[in-house]
């Protein structure tokens, strides 16, 4: 493993890597993050009014119509503000140090995407059992002209996820641990267990949380090799777009989905069933990148 690139990431934390620092900054950014969220939740009701708010809510709570996936998808943007306030006051780093140098950034998110788009391209193209093969959901108009407003959105909620586990407490353990055994594995364990979720997943809680946890790994990996957050969030952000844009688990995060599959998260079986192939996908996707980018 070649991993010489991260230290365009990790150097800027070496000054402040003590444990107590990164705990005290996970402590200040959470309840930042709630406060801004909490302003975000309160102020919604009045831009939209109350007659159309209570309306709105079902819709917004299950995200299952394209309102309710941006609202949502948009918290996230508060979360990107939460993290700046909290790196330069405990930590006196900027938000870009997170990123690693912006312009090969840019140039690798580039590539990195060009890549999933190729590979998401054949995937399509291979048929699916009729038991699991999405239906149409939401009409092709409605969709495009959400598309470019849900995009921003989608790109705001993995750039922030990518910035507190890739760019933050992965650069921030590098520089306290030398072993990735550290620094790979325990911030992919805490993106993994945030996606824990018995209310909505039922049965399949572990199952998504086990995913998670690889995709947390390759993303982890893709940082560490190549330097910045750009792979990774290319590789973060096709994924999601496929599950949020185009194909959605039925009444689960579908209100801006092309097509539903016809079934939901806390379906055992199914989810079972799909699982390998998310994970074939996720693999070749990681690999992809790398190929792309020559590491």
């Amino acid at each position: 493993m070649r991993y010489d690139a991260h230290e365009w990431l990790v150097a800027p934390a070496r000054t402040t890597a003590t444990l107590p620092r990164l705990v005290g900054g996970i402590a200040l950014l959470v309840p930042l993050f709630l406060a801004l969220s909490f302003g975000y939740a309160s102020i919604l009701p009045i831009i939209f009014g109350p007659d159309a708010w209570a309306r709105m809510s079902p819709g917004i709570s299950a995200a299952t119509t394209p309102a309710g996936v941006l609202i949502n998808l948009l918290t996230f943007a508060f979360l990107i503000v939460a993290l700046d306030m909290t790196v330069r006051i405990v930590h006196r780093r900027s938000l870009a140090s997170l990123i690693g140098p912006l312009p090969l950034a840019v140039r690798q998110f580039g590539r990195a995407l060009a890549a999933m788009l190729l590979l998401y391209a054949v995937v399509m193209l291979i048929p699916m059992p009729e038991a699991v093969a999405p239906l149409p959901n939401l009409d092709a108009g409605t969709w495009m002209l959400f598309l470019l407003p849900a995009l921003f959105a989608l790109f705001c909620q993995v750039f922030a996820e990518e910035l507190i586990f890739r760019g933050y407490l992965q650069s921030q353990l590098a520089a306290r641990f030398a072993s990735p055994l550290i620094w790979l594995v325990l911030p992919s364990a805490a993106f993994a267990l945030l996606h824990f979720d018995a209310m909505s997943y039922g049965g399949t809680a572990w199952i998504v949380v086990l995913w998670a946890g690889a995709f947390g790994l390759a993303a982890a990996d893709l940082t560490a090799r190549f330097g910045t957050l750009g792979p990774a969030t290319a590789l973060h952000f096709i994924n999601n777009f496929s599950a949020i844009l185009i194909a959605a688990p039925e009444g689960q995060f579908d209100g801006m989905a092309l097509y539903a599959y016809p079934f939901a998260m806390d379906d055992t079986a199914m989810i079972l069933t799909m699982m390998p192939v998310d994970l074939m996908v996720l693999i070749c996707g990681w690999l992809a990148i790398r190929l792309a980018l020559r590491g």
